[in-house]
C-alpha cells in the first residue's frame, strides 16, 4: 500500500495528506461534541472504573535486608 502511495505525483500525495489531516481534525471536532451532547452516566462511568488499572503501592520492609 505504500509503495502504491509512493508512486503516487507529488500533487496528488500531497492531496491525499491534506485529505487525511482533514478527516482526523473533523474527527476530533466532532468527537468532542458528541461527548458534550451525550455525557456519560454514572452507571457506565462505573463500568469503566472497574477497567482502570489501579496502583497500589507498597513498603518496602528494610529490616529484611531487601
Amino acid at each position: 500500500m505504500f509503495k502504491a502511495f509512493k508512486n503516487l505525483p507529488p500533487k496528488t500525495r500531497a492531496g491525499v495528506g491534506v485529505a487525511i489531516l482533514a478527516w482526523g481534525g473533523v474527527g476530533l471536532y466532532l468527537s468532542d461534541r458528541a461527548e458534550e451532547e451525550y455525557p456519560a452516566t454514572e452507571e457506565d462511568k462505573a463500568k469503566l472504573s472497574q477497567y482502570t488499572p489501579k496502583i497500589i503501592v507498597v513498603d518496602s520492609d528494610k529490616t529484611q535486608g531487601r
